[in-house]
């Protein structure tokens, strides 16, 4: 068995990054937000995703900007760390360990140097005891610092962050948990509680949601269960507090945040009605005329969250109330139904998205790139009301069709659902409906396939009416030629027995369809049974067949943890083995199968070919979770210089979605090096300044330089002097993370000064050299053009053009012209 050795897992995207509130760079040209384990940074004009701030060990929990650098980020997690980060270059400046798991960050432009973190009272951070503390954040020139000296401002805290914030400048804190409001001054040292009945004389429900303070103004505003929003005022004085009312919103109200004018806007999830806004109501409230709009006004840009279907969406407006971008990750909806798949014409990871869609996800930027609406129904917004989902789909081999399966309702009784068929437009370079079947079998359809072949295109269904059927393109009667729709061509069922799983080989040539324990075998030619396989007790949940060398195996798993390889030509058990198998995936590109195993609370992963039950590759403790949703991606290029255990990832990349809906693959030393070489691929000479002109035009510039000088003049042009280390640092690293420029002048300046030890030696000697070289080349041209002049009295003509010479041949009519022919006059005189 090959153990595992430099293939580790990495989480590639996927994860929510909607956990807390994005923030907002202040020159509006970046939005971050949280991400797993990471911290994302967007573009708000482009809303490409730039980079990732990568470090924490554990899920990621706030984020707030640096109110003494603009151009810094803290960040915590439950990890127990807070680390600050240069969020433009992506450069880690300093970790602060502070020992417990952390849910939330807050800072204050007067409180520098010091952060306020929710902490756990209790080891289980399940329950809702949290405290806030103050942390004195050290000053020391070492990159990991412990901060330990902590001081409580107040426990029983909210575990919701928004139901925390500073006011007017950071002189207090106010938070709020269910009935009760507190408002912490910090001169003082002295908190305010104000508390709320449960109930008024209508029923409404006054538990606090969310909290906001005014920056400039003594005011804060708070949401709550029923809807309203409160503007509290006069809480300085505990006995004179007011607050007034206004009673908008029909549902909870999420988040409160006031403009820097003052202007307060609110968040919402409306569940009910209102879809034309999709849910989402945003109304801004003047606080002294309560005039409100649907839209958000600020100076700079607005990041709006938007948890609407439980997905990872930032939308970025504009003062103008102009949607300018739309940032959005994997969709995570309720439960992915259908299973992971790749698009094979966009080579787009394709699963379930918002409602009734389709999401296309580029794996190669970490994009939402478009929906395919698959119901074409208006979504309704109610709790408890059954509507259509998408629970099946499935690509043909060129991605030229899509077949989908749609369904509403639980029980068969009320079970509505309908097949598509969708044929791939090349003018609208989308998926357009072409064939629907409303009564595709008289029960639930449990899973369905393509062939394998590129010369016909046939679809198979298994429902659990106890059929499968295989639907191809109709056949005109007259012209026995293929028509642009589909309809069913057989229909088969085995001893009444209900369908549990199909596949098809890799040529086509073979079906096979497992009806509970019996595996049976069909040609799809003739849709003759061939043959059926006796599988060891244990409902089949998964078949597939081996590729390649493989391809005369199969593969299958069972209920009773089982899982076996058949040989097609022997039909005979070639082996079998006990573990309990989540997810079996096939690679198409090779031999290999993955299969997921999830025993004592951890998934692990198995690879393995098909004529050799020991695997290739193991991976223990992949995640905590069971996976159920996998697939291979093929590379674009293959991987080379692979060791041994990395060998079933040369052609293809193994990714799979968790239950939180990250989504995670595994990585390669060789894979990671490519791309930390891809990165600087274009840097050719330290000892040159790289800008980006230089990386446009000096490479192609220097090679067409080697191309026009010879070889001989290459090797005798003078090597130049190579860039020092503490040069080239100077020139990388940003200048606002370095010291100031005085300190660094002196040391500048004499890097760049060449040592006087033998230099005025070689000047002379090189004058010299150079004077002399010099006169000969004058006393050459005297001699060049007196010669000239002759010849041209010869000819009678000074004004006759005459052809000129090149240079080499130049060169050796002086060289012929200093050669001493006298020994030839002897020649002469000495002939008879």
């Amino acid at each position: 068995m090959v153990e595992e050795s430099d293939v580790r897992v990495v989480r590639f995207g996927g994860s929510k990054i909607n956990l807390r509130p994005p923030i907002i760079s202040t020159d509006s040209r970046f939005v971050l937000c949280t991400s797993g384990d990471s911290v994302k940074v967007y573009s708000t004009r482009t809303e490409e995703w730039l980079h990732s701030l990568q470090g924490h060990t554990n899920q990621v929990t706030g984020i707030a900007l640096n109110p003494a650098n603009h151009l810094q980020v803290y960040s915590c997690s439950a990890d127990g760390t807070v680390k600050l980060w240069d969020f433009i270059d992506g450069i880690l400046i300093k970790t602060f360990i502070i020992g417990y798991p952390l849910f939330a960050i807050y800072v204050s432009e007067k409180h520098e140097g010091i952060v306020f973190l929710h902490i756990a009272m209790d080891t289980d951070s399940k329950k809702e005891g949290f405290q806030l503390v103050a942390v004195h954040l050290p000053k020391s020139a070492e990159q990991e610092v412990e901060a330990k000296e902590l001081s409580a401002v107040s426990s029983h805290i909210s575990p919701n962050p928004s139901c925390t914030a500073f006011g007017r400048e950071g002189q207090y804190i106010a938070f709020a948990r269910n009935l009760q409001l507190n408002v912490y001054f910090f001169r003082k040292q002295k908190t305010y509680s104000f508390s709320l009945k449960a109930t008024d004389k209508k029923g409404a429900k006054n538990a606090f949601t969310c909290i906001a303070c005014h920056p400039t103004d003594d005011c804060i505003a708070t949401g709550h269960e029923d809807g309203k929003i409160r503007l509290w005022r006069n809480f300085i004085h505990k006995k004179e507090y007011t607050y007034s009312t206004q009673h908008w919103h029909h549902n909870a109200v999420n988040t409160l945040c006031f403009t820097p004018e003052g202007g307060l806007y609110c968040e919402i999830l409306f569940k009910y009605f209102l879809y034309a806004k999709k849910t989402k109501i945003m109304s801004l409230f003047n606080i002294f005329t309560h005039i409100f709009y649907y839209g958000v006004i600020s100076d700079c840009f607005l990041v709006f969250h938007i948890p609407l279907f439980s997905s990872s969406e930032i939308t970025v407006i504009e003062s103008s109330f102009k949607v300018c971008g739309v940032i959005q990750g994997l969709v995570k909806g309720d439960a992915v139904l259908t299973d992971l798949m790749i698009d094979p014409r966009s080579k787009a990871l394709v699963l379930n998205g918002k409602p009734g869609h389709l999401q296309f996800y580029s794996l190669l930027r970490d994009k939402h790139l478009y929906n395919l609406d698959i119901v074409q129904q208006e979504y309704i917004y109610e709790a408890g009301l059954d509507q259509f989902e998408v629970v099946k789909a499935a690509f043909d081999i060129k991605g030229y069709w899509l077949a989908t399966v749609e369904e509403r309702g639980q029980k068969s009784a009320d079970l509505e659902f309908f097949l598509k068929l969708w044929s791939y437009d090349e003018r609208t370079q989308s998926f357009v409906l072409n064939t629907t079947i409303t009564a595709a079998h008289t029960d639930r359809i449990i899973s369905m396939c393509f062939s394998s072949s590129e010369e016909t295109t046939m679809l198979v269904t298994i429902a659990e009416d106890g059929q499968f059927k295989a639907w191809c393109q109709g056949v005109d009667a007259d012209t026995k030629q293929d028509q642009n729709f589909w309809s069913c061509d057989f229909v088969g069922s085995y001893h009444n027995l209900k369908p549990t799983n199909c596949s098809f080989s890799a040529d086509s040539s073979l079906l096979a369809v497992s009806f509970q324990e019996v595996i049976t075998i069909w040609s799809p030619d003739t849709w003759e049974l061939l043959t059926t396989l006796c599988q060891p007790p244990g409902v089949i949940r998964d078949l597939c067949f081996g590729r390649l060398s493989c391809s005369k195996y199969l593969i299958s798993t069972t209920t009773r943890n089982l899982l076996c390889c058949w040989n097609l030509l022997t039909c005979a058990l070639e082996w079998s083995t006990s573990v309990e198998v989540s997810k079996l995936q096939s690679d198409p590109l090779s031999e290999n199968v993955a299969a997921f195993s999830y025993q004592s609370k951890h998934t692990d992963l198995f690879v393995f070919k098909p004529n050799e039950p020991r695997p290739l590759f193991t991976h223990k403790n992949v995640c905590s979770e069971k996976i159920h949703r996998a697939v291979f991606v093929p590379r674009e290029e293959p991987l080379n210089n692979c060791d041994e255990s990395s060998q079933w990832l040369n052609r293809s990349q193994l990714y799979f979605l968790t239950q939180n809906m990250d989504l995670l693959t595994f990585s390669t030393a060789t894979e990671e090096d490519r791309m930390l070489s891809s990165s600087t691929r274009l840097v050719i000479d330290d000892s040159v300044a790289v800008t980006p002109f230089y990386l446009l035009l000096g490479k192609h510039r220097q090679q067409q330089q080697k191309l026009n000088t010879p070889s001989h003049q290459a090797a005798d042009r003078p090597q130049q002097p190579q860039g020092s280390v503490t040069i080239t640092e100077l020139l990388h690293t940003p200048a606002h993370v370095l010291p100031p420029a005085s300190v660094l002048c002196s040391m500048f300046v004499s890097s760049l000064l060449i040592s006087n030890t033998g230099v005025l030696k070689e000047m002379e000697s090189s004058e010299q050299e150079m004077n002399s070289e010099k006169e000969e080349e004058d006393s050459e041209g005297e001699m060049e053009a007196c010669d000239s002049q002759q010849e041209l009295r010869v000819q009678g003509s000074v004004d006759e053009v005459t052809p000129k010479l090149s240079k080499a041949q130049e060169r050796e009519l002086k060289r012929v012209r200093k050669t001493d022919f006298s020994w030839m006059a002897g020649l002469i005189a000495s002939k008879p």
